[in-house]
C-alpha cells in the first residue's frame, strides 16, 4: 500500500474528476439544460470554487492518517443513543429500492439483473431443491446502494488518490483501500428527512431542479429539526413517486438534485452520511466542466459517504403521518471485499 500523508488539494485536480473511469451508458435522446438559477451571479460555482472549497472542507487526516471511514467517524455511541431515544411508537419502513427484472431506461445500465434456480435436472429443466442464486451490479439505477470512499478519485501530480490521501490501487478484485468493507459493519443514529416536494406542495419535483442552502433551512424551520452532527440526511426529490406517476426517465442526466453550493454547509453540519433518491446531485449540475460536484468533494475531500438511489417514499409517508421528521435509522453495510459499493441495507424507526 502507497499512501500519503500530506497531499493538498489544487485546482488541477477538479478537471482531473472529468478522467473517472465510469461506463459510457447509452440512453435514449434526452435534453436537459441546467437550471438557470444555477448561473445567477449570486450561485454561480466554477471549478475555481471547487478548487478552493477541496482545501478548506477537506477532512483528510481528522480522524487520524489511516482512517478509511471518514464521517461515518461522527456516528459516536452517544449518537447513537439519541437516535434509539427517538423511537416512540415503533414503526418501522425501509429506505431501500431493490433492483427490477424489467430493463428500462433508468436499471440494468451498468450490468444485468439475473436470478436463476441453482439445482435443476438436466433432463426435465425442473428445479430439483430450493437453492438459487442471483446478479445485478452495485451501481444499478434501481438499486439503493451506499459508495465506497473509494468510488470517486482525483488527481495529483499523476497519481490518482481518494479520502485521506490513500492512492487508489485498483485490482481485478475491487480497490485496495477505503472499499466498502472498510467502512465498517452497522451504525445507528439519527435520521433527518428533507422532503422538498412536501415543503412545495408538489408530489414531486421537476427534473434540474436544484436545491440551494435555504431550502435545506427552510425546511428546517417548517420541520422544526436542525441537521447536525452524525446525522444521516435524507433529501427527498420525489424521484419514486415521478417514476409511479409518469414512468423511468434518464434521470442520472436530468434530476432534481442538491447544487454544489451546498457543500460547506455538509461540511459546517457535519453530516455522517448523505442518503438521495436519486444520485444526490441536480442533473446537469450546472458547473461547467463537473457534471458531479457534490459526488467528487464529498466522498474525495469530505470523505462522506453517498447514498444514491434511497427509497424514501415510504419514510416521507410515515413522517407526514406522524408529523415528525427525524426518527432512528439502522444501516448494515454488506463486508463485500474490495467492493466500490454495497446495496443499502437500511430502515427508519419511528
Amino acid at each position: 500500500m502507497s499512501k500519503s500523508q500530506t497531499f493538498r488539494m489544487t485546482p488541477a485536480p477538479v478537471a482531473a474528476a472529468l478522467l473517472l473511469a465510469l461506463p459510457v451508458v447509452h440512453i435514449a435522446a434526452q435534453e436537459f439544460q441546467a437550471h438557470p438559477s444555477t448561473q445567477a451571479p449570486e450561485r454561480l460555482v466554477t471549478l475555481d470554487t471547487l478548487a478552493e472549497w477541496e482545501e478548506e472542507l477537506s477532512n483528510w487526516g481528522r480522524w487520524g492518517p489511516d482512517d478509511q471511514r471518514g464521517a461515518l467517524n461522527l456516528i459516536t455511541p452517544e449518537k447513537t443513543v439519541q437516535a434509539a431515544s427517538l423511537v416512540e411508537v415503533g414503526e418501522t419502513v425501509t429506505l431501500q429500492h431493490f433492483v427490477l427484472k424489467e430493463r428500462a431506461m433508468d436499471s440494468q445500465s451498468f450490468g444485468p439483473f439475473e436470478h436463476w434456480m441453482s439445482r435443476v435436472d438436466p433432463v426435465t429443466g425442473e428445479p430439483t431443491f430450493a437453492l438459487d442464486e442471483i446478479q445485478f451490479s452495485l451501481h444499478d439505477g434501481m438499486l439503493s446502494h451506499i459508495d465506497a470512499l473509494c468510488h470517486y478519485r482525483t488527481e495529483i501530480d499523476g497519481r490518482f488518490v481518494i479520502f485521506n490521501g490513500y492512492d487508489q490501487n485498483l485490482t481485478v478484485n475491487g480497490c485496495e483501500d477505503l472499499a466498502v468493507d472498510r467502512m465498517g459493519t452497522s451504525y445507528v443514529t439519527r435520521g433527518v428527512l428533507v422532503d422538498i416536494p412536501l415543503l412545495r406542495g408538489v408530489e414531486y419535483l421537476d427534473p434540474s431542479t436544484p436545491i440551494y442552502v435555504e431550502d435545506l433551512e427552510a425546511w428546517e424551520e417548517f420541520a422544526g429539526v436542525t441537521v447536525g452532527s452524525g446525522d444521516a440526511l435524507l433529501v427527498r426529490t420525489g424521484r419514486w413517486a415521478r417514476r409511479d406517476d409518469l414512468g423511468p426517465w434518464a434521470y442520472g442526466q436530468g434530476g432534481a438534485g442538491l447544487h454544489a453550493s451546498v457543500l460547506p454547509w455538509l461540511r459546517e453540519r457535519d453530516v455522517a452520511i448523505l442518503v438521495g433518491d436519486a444520485v444526490n446531485d441536480v442533473q446537469p449540475s450546472g458547473v461547467e466542466g463537473i457534471n458531479r460536484p457534490i459526488h467528487q468533494l464529498t466522498q474525495v475531500n469530505l470523505g462522506l459517504p453517498l447514498v444514491d438511489n434511497g427509497y424514501l417514499q415510504a419514510v416521507a409517508e410515515a413522517a407526514g403521518r406522524h408529523q415528525r421528521w427525524e426518527f432512528m435509522v439502522s444501516i448494515q453495510i454488506n463486508q463485500i471485499e474490495g467492493g466500490t459499493a454495497s446495496p443499502f441495507n437500511a430502515n427508519a424507526t419511528f
